[in-house]
């Protein structure tokens, strides 16, 4: 609006106006209308409930609601009078065609997906503002406050999945998360040809896309991934966290601590002649992986048969098949059903078939989607995103401070949310978190976070411990009941036996206490007291642990729950916490 527009903003430019008639030339034909009735600003018109204003400036104060008003106050009085309060006090109008400066509004524009996060009243036309807080008391504060960006209490993001390569030795688990990586932009074709030339000076020309997850001397040279590598890439709907576990079955336990901290797994098999039966068949890691990924708690299970451009398959529906079907009644004997279960001809080396469908002159019979636009469309994983903050510790380091890794299982935490620290009950603060080497304000469950925390030393932490919400720590103790299913075991198990218990995160020496009963698994009758168990029976028994470890009910916390019985290098039972004694 012009000035020359504008009515007068307060009586003190009345008085001006009054004041400069007397300079007017009178005697002239042009006379002001001296007996025009007075300007009379909005507040003492009528109020309508929308346009009733509680406040006005300190010099409308001198008025009284008693004095008469005009209904003949131009439409252009109301505007003016609405442009000078405070856009605290106001309510926002229906006509609201300026821009929204809130900091709500702000901070949903920033990351919000969808106009379904907007507050207010909604408008056919422009985005509503929603109420700010009326605690300011000008219109200059809250331009201040507009410009801070105040975190939401959840900030939106792709849903997060973590998704595990598991499988034999050689089957080709760090080449296809490299060459996913490489597709989904999160390396670059520079870095690949510097690792392609590295790789051919050792004469290891086929290895260079899995050096973008074994990032080690060690691994490089052997060609064996050890501990877990960790990536991420993103799709439209979602943001994965690769976990490439090692094959190799000394390795194992480093696999069992990938596995409880994923929600999707892919069983990479490799489909080149020998190299399948020697996984499956005769001992491999290919059966051992995928009966501790059902233990871990993963619901879902996506078979990629690998290698298919090897010159001993070329693409072969009847390998494919071969492979495919001497796997499906071990997988389903196992706990995966068919519907949880989608098998996948690719190639990691070509990428065929992993972000876009293979050609059809390659791959004729397959009529499936590819991998990636597969796990894109999965449903949404169902998450305790509501309940106490819980993660289990994967890993720990000092990097000027103690930090520690790992996923959180249940609710979330911000920066300097005070934690406590299971099972040795050491209150600490959160002082940093990261999400994907990115620095955040918030993290939730789901996620596979980096935490810097502040009141501990990096020595007084191990693997396996469990950074809690203080109002609902997790439990601890040393003494347990469990129900196992014994998977494989020469000889008979009684009261003394000890094996390594694999519960989350922690690696723990346990001695069967006492034989509680065994289940009939048929009739589901209850036998108390056995004096042993063996292969293949279902047994309730009471273990105790060497130390005192972190660990819940499976029916409170499935993922603090569930646990692996190993010895002599094998997967001998796997069982669930049915009660903590002490």
């Amino acid at each position: 609006m012009s000035d020359q527009e504008a009515a007068p903003d307060s009586w003190e430019s009345v008085a001006d106006a009054t004041n400069g008639i007397n300079k007017l030339n009178v005697s002239t034909k042009f006379v002001p209308n001296v007996n025009a009735a007075v300007f009379v600003p909005s507040f003492l018109q009528d109020p309508t409930p929308e346009d009733s204003l509680p406040d006005m400036t300190p010099t409308s104060r001198s008025s009284t609601p008693s004095q008469g008003t005009s209904n003949e106050s131009s439409p252009l009085h109301t505007s003016n009078a609405n442009r000078v309060m405070s856009p605290l006090k106001a309510k926002p109008t229906k006509n609201n065609d300026g821009p929204a400066d809130s900091w709500e509004e702000a901070a949903d524009a920033a990351a919000t997906p969808s106009p379904t996060h907007s507050a207010g009243t909604p408008s056919a036309s422009t985005p509503t503002v929603p109420h700010t807080p009326d605690e300011e008391e000008d219109s200059e504060c809250e331009d201040k406050k507009s410009k801070k960006t105040i975190p939401p209490a959840f900030e939106p993001h792709k849903e997060p999945v973590n998704v595990i390569f598991i499988g034999h030795v050689d089957a080709g688990k760090s080449t296809i998360g490299g060459q996913i990586m490489y597709l989904t932009g999160m390396v670059d074709k520079r870095t690949l040809e510097k690792y392609e030339k590295e790789a051919k000076e050792l004469n290891r020309e086929s290895w260079y896309l899995s050096w973008a997850l074994d990032t080690n001397s060690e691994e490089r040279d052997k060609g064996k991934t050890v501990e877990i590598g960790r990536a991420y890439f993103e799709t439209e709907k979602k943001h994965f966290t690769i976990l490439d576990a090692p094959g190799h079955k000394s390795f194992v336990p480093n696999m069992i601590g990938g596995a409880s901290q994923a929600d999707l797994a892919v069983l990479v098999i490799s489909a080149r002649k020998g190299e399948f039966e020697t996984g499956f068949e005769r001992g491999g890691q290919t059966q051992e992986h995928a009966v501790l990924a059902k233990t871990a708690g993963v619901k879902h299970l996506i078979v990629l048969i690998n290698k298919m451009d090897d010159p001993t398959v070329q693409w072969s529906q009847q390998r494919y098949a071969e492979c495919r079907d001497k796997l499906v009644p071990y997988l389903k004997k196992i706990g995966f059903p068919s519907k949880d279960v989608k098998f996948m001809p690719c190639s990691g080396l070509t990428g065929f078939n992993l972000r876009e469908r293979v050609d059809a002159t390659l791959c004729p019979w397959y009529t499936g989607p590819a991998f990636i636009p597969y796990i894109n469309d999965l449903p949404t994983l169902n998450r305790n995103v509501n309940g106490h903050f819980m993660m289990p510790i994967a890993e720990k380091f000092n990097d000027r401070g103690t930090m520690v890794m790992g996923k959180i299982e249940s609710g979330s935490c911000r920066k300097n949310d005070s934690m406590i620290l299971m099972p040795n009950k050491a209150s600490v603060s959160v002082d940093i978190l990261w999400r994907n080497e990115e620095e955040v304000n918030s993290v939730h469950c789901g996620e596979n976070v980096k935490i810097k925390l502040r009141g501990v030393e990096e020595g007084d932490i191990m693997p396996g411990f469990v950074l809690c919400d203080p109002i609902a720590p997790c439990k601890i103790g040393k003494v347990f009941d469990g129900q196992v299913v014994i998977l494989e075991h020469r000889s008979i198990i009684c009261a003394g036996y000890s094996a390594v218990c694999h519960i989350h995160s922690v690696a723990e020496e346990v001695t069967v206490q006492r034989l509680l009963c065994n289940i009939d698994k048929k009739t589901g009758e209850k036998v108390k007291f056995p004096r042993f168990v063996k292969q293949d029976q279902n047994a309730i028994m009471r273990f105790e642990t060497s130390g005192v470890i972190c660990m819940e009910s499976f029916n409170n916390h499935p993922q603090l729950g569930r646990f692996t019985l190993r010895d002599e290098g094998k997967t001998i039972a796997i069982g669930k916490v049915l009660k903590v004694i002490e």
